[in-house]
């Protein structure tokens, strides 16, 4: 056997391959015969690598989509209107968040941390809406909005003074978000100026009329405040009140008549002749008197009724001149006649009412003289003319202790 068949086939030589060998006779026992690898060819090789290739890149996908989807996931505490939860969400700020999650935002609402804010694992947004509030304070009424859902906290964020206020609803009362009416009427303090006396009063009354009441000042029926009964008392107002009391009085009262004068062309000027005297009327006034905080003001006329209605005075006066002179009369001392019989007054009358004028006629004679009404009536020019007519008839006889001054 040559050397090249020992390297192939070993010690066994070509008997042991062939299987047989190894019962022969001389065979050494317990050894194996080698095996022979067999090469597959260079085209099935390539053929395996086309199959198991996409397997490898399907796997290698899986493994870093998963890595992914683990990164994008995130934890977050979303918290609306006080009421927590625990949500998973891929939302890369607030605002995607909101809009997965059905939460609608507006104006008056509270969004923390703001819409556009990233959005991070382990991050916690904050919701609160907005609720109206029809806040009437003190007597002014606005609406204003908060987030608070109680009253209490709804006055502490509007910075409303409560303490010693008085409120419509109690401090605990929740406000839905449809909102709630609110009345707050804060102690305020007022001075009351009333019977001579001054006192500061804190209250909680809607009108002054209500803080009278509560200070015990009871208005009469024509009493007065300075400010009026339904205004609202504000801090540090001052109201008076003042006492008015009153009282009715009657009187009656002279209606004046009136004078009705009539031109007379018979008689001479300056002579009246008086048809009707006239008469006052009457009429019945009443007054009210009032006395305020004590002083009595001037009585003021509230009504009048006409009791008796005034006759109205007719007088006739007379146009016609009267004439200069009266021939035998015209030279005597007519001015020292009447000096003598009146003191030279021309409406001079005697105590017993008989003789009146100048040169003292009675009525009888000076009308039959062609005078008319009284002689003390009758202007001096006409009055010395009929006293020079009585003359031209009877001569100074009329006047027996003055004639004979003539």
């Amino acid at each position: 056997m040559s050397d090249t068949d020992t390297e192939r086939y070993g010690d066994e030589g070509p008997a042991g391959r062939a299987g047989g060998a190894a019962d022969a006779p001389g065979a050494r026992r317990g050894l194996r015969p080698r095996t022979t690898r067999t090469r597959a060819p260079r085209a099935a090789r390539a053929d395996l690598l086309r199959r198991l290739l996409p397997q490898a890149l399907v796997v290698a996908c899986l493994a870093g989509g998963t890595s992914a989807f683990l990164i994008s996931d995130k934890a977050v505490l979303l918290t609306v209107d006080g009421v927590p939860r625990t949500l998973h969400t891929f939302a890369d700020d607030v605002g995607e968040l909101l809009a997965a999650e059905g939460v609608a935002a507006g104006a008056h609402d509270i969004v923390a941390p703001a819409p556009a804010a990233a959005l991070a694992d382990g991050d916690e947004v904050v919701v609160r809406y907005g609720r109206p509030v029809a806040l009437t304070l003190d007597g002014t009424r606005r609406t204003v909005w908060t987030t608070a859902d109680t009253v209490d906290g709804a006055l502490r964020q509007l910075g409303v003074r409560a303490e010693g206020a008085r409120l419509s609803a109690s401090r605990s009362a929740g406000i839905s978000r449809a909102g709630l009416a609110l009345d707050v009427r804060t102690e305020r303090a007022v001075t009351l100026l009333a019977d001579g006396r001054a006192r500061t009063l804190r209250t909680n009354a809607a009108t002054v009329a209500d803080a009278l009441a509560e200070a015990g000042i009871v208005l009469g029926r024509e009493d007065t405040a300075s400010v009026p009964l339904d205004a609202f008392p504000r801090d540090g107002r001052t109201i008076t009140v003042t006492r008015i009391s009153g009282s009715r009085q009657v009187r009656e009262e002279p209606v004046p008549y009136a004078t009705v004068r009539t031109a007379d062309p018979g008689a001479f000027v300056g002579t009246e002749t008086v048809v009707s005297p006239g008469r006052a009327g009457t009429r019945r006034v009443v007054y009210t008197v009032r006395t305020v905080d004590g002083a009595r003001e001037e009585p003021r006329k509230v009504a009048e009724r006409l009791v008796r209605p005034p006759v109205t005075r007719h007088v006739y006066y007379g146009t016609r001149r009267p004439p200069r002179s009266v021939a035998g009369a015209d030279g005597l001392n007519w001015a020292a006649l009447a000096r003598c019989e009146s003191g030279g007054r021309p409406d001079a009358v005697d105590p017993s009412g008989t003789y009146g004028g100048l040169y003292q006629f009675d009525t009888p004679t000076w009308r039959a003289l062609g005078g008319g009404g009284r002689p003390q009536d009758a202007p001096a020019s006409e009055q010395t003319f009929r006293a020079k007519k009585l003359y031209v008839q009877r001569g100074a006889a009329p006047w027996p202790h003055c004639g004979r001054l003539l």
